[in-house]
């Protein structure tokens, strides 16, 4: 109850808020998010995932931004692979419909997916088989923060987070009586076919009715080459001597899988609708929106004696609503009243092979934010605000590996900047309240049964100097700390999903973690470069890892407490080596390398190792024309009982094609993608062994807006 009335609570504020800037119109003008003209996308030097907008040459963190042109080329089935090829970023790679983005070596609970700036409010941090609820063939825009920016959010976020920006709320009225927005792909590799399209249609000078939609369906993955690593090739082989005939025709069957990924096959579509009054001096928006995918879950096969082996799909839905609302008031206290929430009720089966609901996920969640934005005063500029979080999860059935719990959280955050011309400031701050309760029923004697309560403080700290007017250095200091999360304390049981035997522990401290970051920028009229280098310093460091040993025929997983040490750097850079009239050559370049130890343990599971990638372009205004390759080496730095992958070298090759110039939005992207259909496997991903990435996989998107 208390959560539906914090809620209504920030309705009616939002709606009061509003009501007296229409009576008496302010001067300051409209808000940040409503500015320009309708069909012009914010400028990727803006930052918008902050409580006030930002120069991405003011952001003391390393960011990246994708939208566009790169959006259209990037467009996978998931949020991980969409965003795979920016600086920092890998993916957890669990099958073409279950990957989530990994930043900086972290991932889980550690990386916050926002949709607006919103979580995304489904189970996706509990599991890497667990798809993240966004939707990228929606998305008009994608940023991703990391280093101390992220304490906006959550403590939690200490590696980064990914905010998906799309129109299902409008922040602008339409200049036309119906504006439409159309994407359409086909992937050869997993005969993949998707299409989604929105409608705005605007009542009026202040009112925009919006509704959506998308539809995705793919085929068994094809790749390049077997589905099992060589590893678990040869113990595969070697295990069908060991036991008897008919298991050994299993053993033999899978180490012979190859060409095709099986059990990784997904439809999903989605479905919304919005609304939105915008005046001069603010904005009052809602919206609906439902998600639906059923996908498979690429097979961990049995490769030793008494291993268990399943294939299972997950049915899973989400229904969700959302507000933001927001009030210029032209006052000399508070610039902006900003508030934004969201609701969902989400579920997921996992399905057997026969198509019997195993187990049942069910959670639903709210998360709003309160942001009082400041007027400036002179170089002073700032925001703070409130934020509450409440998610009641449960699992049902013989493979559940959680008790019924429930997370509260309330936040207190502050954001201060100061900007002298060639010398800025910036200091951040949050306060967070945690309450997890663990509550299983008489029948569940395995599961911790009890409350945890976290008070934590986490601050930050940066400065920058502009040595020249085309660079700018910096660095930043951060001391953050992260309540465990309930998987983290509360599990004991197997997940028929990742097929393990997972063990929490609910005596586990907060985490703590100490950052240094140095960043530098540099841009000119034919060149942009940006480089971070940082190191993280952890206490209490939650990781998991395997013990070695099974349970119920599933390999054990348990969550440990140490010390660790996380560093690493992350660069990219790009070069107009010639103009010829409105053609332009341009090479680019990114690279990035994270190191990671834990105390006692030796190298941290599932880390990235250095990847380079170049590539060589023709831009002009109606064709750009592109040539890539991607180096990623091997990584052998591994943790108790993990195995090493081999490097991988992939070519790809893309064409953009704008029959109308760049004035009108339609285009076509052509690519041609791990063009000489290498194995390649990420180290990052759980199911590495048993799931390579894509084969040889062509890809055309066309994209208009009119």
């Amino acid at each position: 109850m208390r959560r539906w009335i914090f809620l209504s609570s920030c309705s009616l504020f939002a709606a009061v808020g509003l009501a007296a800037p229409l009576v008496a119109m302010g001067a300051d003008g409209a808000p940040d998010t409503a500015d320009g003209p309708y069909h012009a996308p914010p400028s990727s030097e803006i930052i918008v995932t902050a409580p006030f907008q930002r120069a991405r040459t003011d952001v003391l963190s390393s960011v990246s931004v994708v939208q566009g042109a790169a959006l259209t080329q990037q467009l996978r089935p998931s949020i991980g692979e969409t965003l795979q090829h920016l600086p920092g970023v890998s993916a957890t790679s669990f099958g073409p419909n279950a990957s989530r983005p990994v930043l900086r070596g972290l991932q889980g609970e550690r990386v916050r997916m926002l949709t607006d700036g919103i979580g995304s409010i489904d189970v996706s941090n509990t599991s890497v088989d667990h798809a993240v609820v966004v939707n990228p063939l929606l998305a008009e825009r994608i940023e991703v923060l990391r280093g101390p920016a992220s304490l906006l959010f959550g403590s939690s976020a200490i590696g980064g987070v990914v905010n998906v920006i799309d129109k299902r709320i409008p922040r602008s009225v339409p200049d036309e009586p119906v504006h439409v927005d159309m994407t359409g792909t086909y992937g050869s590799a997993a005969n993949e076919r998707s299409g989604a399209g929105a409608v705005d249609v605007p009542i009026g000078d202040r009112f925009v009715i919006h509704a959506d939609g998308s539809y995705q369906k793919t085929d068994d993955l094809r790749i390049g080459g077997y589905a099992l690593a060589p590893g678990s090739r040869e113990q595969a082989l070697a295990s069908s001597g060991l036991t008897g005939e008919a298991d050994a025709a299993d053993f033999v069957t899978a180490a012979g899988i190859k060409g095709r990924l099986p059990n990784s096959a997904g439809k999903t579509w989605t479905a919304g609708i919005g609304a939105a009054l915008i005046t001069e001096t603010g904005n009052l928006d809602v919206s609906y929106s439902h998600y639906d995918s059923l996908y498979g879950v690429p097979v961990r096969f049995a490769t030793l004696p008494g291993q268990t082996q399943e294939a299972p799909r997950l049915d899973l839905a989400q229904d969700r609503l959302d507000l933001r609302a927001e009030v210029t008031t032209g006052g000399s206290i508070l610039k902006a009243i900003r508030v934004r929430a969201g609701y969902a009720s989400y579920r997921h089966f996992e399905l057997e092979e026969d198509g019997a609901v195993g187990t049942a996920f069910y959670n639903k969640g709210i998360e709003a934010r309160l942001e009082l934005v400041q007027a400036d005063h002179g170089a002073w500029k700032g925001a703070t605000g409130i934020q509450y979080f409440s998610r009641d999860f449960d699992v049902v059935g013989d493979e559940a590996s959680l008790p019924k719990n429930s997370t509260q959280q309330f936040g207190l955050f502050t954001l201060q900047t100061f900007d002298y011309g060639a010398f800025k400031l910036e200091a951040g701050g949050r306060y967070e309240h945690s309450e997890l309760q663990a509550s299983p029923q008489a029948a569940q004697p395995q599961f911790f049964s009890g409350k945890r309560l976290f008070d934590t403080v986490s601050l930050s700290g940066g400065a920058s100097y502009s040595v020249t007017p085309a660079w700018r250095v910096g660095v930043n200091l951060s001391h953050t700390v992260r309540a465990p999360s309930a998987e983290e304390l509360f599990a004991n049981g197997p997940h028929g999903g990742t097929q393990a035997f997972e063990v929490g522990n609910p005596d586990f401290k907060a985490e703590r973690a100490y950052g240094l970051e140095a960043v530098v920028r540099g841009k000119g009229d034919s060149y942009s470069f940006e480089a971070s280098a940082y190191h993280n310093w952890f206490s209490n460091f939650i990781y998991e890892g395997p013990t070695g040993g099974q349970e119920d025929g599933l390999p054990v997983y348990r969550f440990g407490q140490a010390k660790a040490r996380y560093y690493g750097f992350e660069a990219q850079g790009s070069l107009t080596l010639a103009r010829i009239g409105d053609v332009q050559i341009v090479t680019d370049a990114l690279g990035d390398y994270v190191h990671a130890d834990i105390s006692g343990e030796g190298p941290a599971p599932r880390i990235p190792p250095l990847r380079l990638l170049g590539g060589l372009g023709v831009n002009s205004p109606r064709v750009d024309v592109r040539g890539e390759v991607e180096w990623t080496d091997a990584q052998r730095r591994v943790a108790a009982f993990e195995t090493a992958t081999g490097g991988f070298t992939i070519v790809n090759a893309q064409v953009n094609v704008r029959p109308w110039g760049m004035e009108r939005p339609l285009s076509f992207a052509l690519s041609a993608n791990n063009i000489f259909d290498v194995d390649a496997r990420r180290h990052a991903s759980f199911l590495k062994d048993f799931a390579p990435l894509p084969g040889r996989d062509v890809r055309v998107t066309a994209r208009a807006s009119f």
